[in-house]
């Protein structure tokens, strides 16, 4: 028998959780002044719920950067507002619900 998903019922193969959960982020990109007056690019609002190390690893490799989760925000070295946003859009999340400052 397959595994079912605790939050929906469902067997994993059809389960829908992660997306319905992707929907309803409201995400925001900011960047923020570091030491030595380095730039790091800031996200928050993602979901604990989400795999947020694998969408870290998804925007390090993508954008060729070094990043950290802290607190469950996510911190990427250098300013990469210009780009963000399309690769969150590739990995799923809505391009309205999502707001590059």
């Amino acid at each position: 028998m397959a595994d079912i998903c605790p939050r929906c019922g469902l067997p994993k193969e059809l389960c829908t959780c992660e997306a319905m959960v992707k929907e309803e982020e409201k995400i925001r990109v900011s960047t923020v002044q570091k030491r030595y007056r380095k730039t790091a690019t800031v996200i928050e609002g993602i979901s604990k719920e989400l795999d947020t190390k694998q969408i870290l690893k998804e925007l390090k490799t993508s954008l060729a950067c070094g990043g950290t989760i802290k607190n469950g925000v996510i911190e990427l070295q250098g300013n990469h507002k210009a780009r963000i946003k399309d690769i969150l859009i590739k990995l799923g999340f809505p391009a309205d619900r999502i707001d590059v400052r």
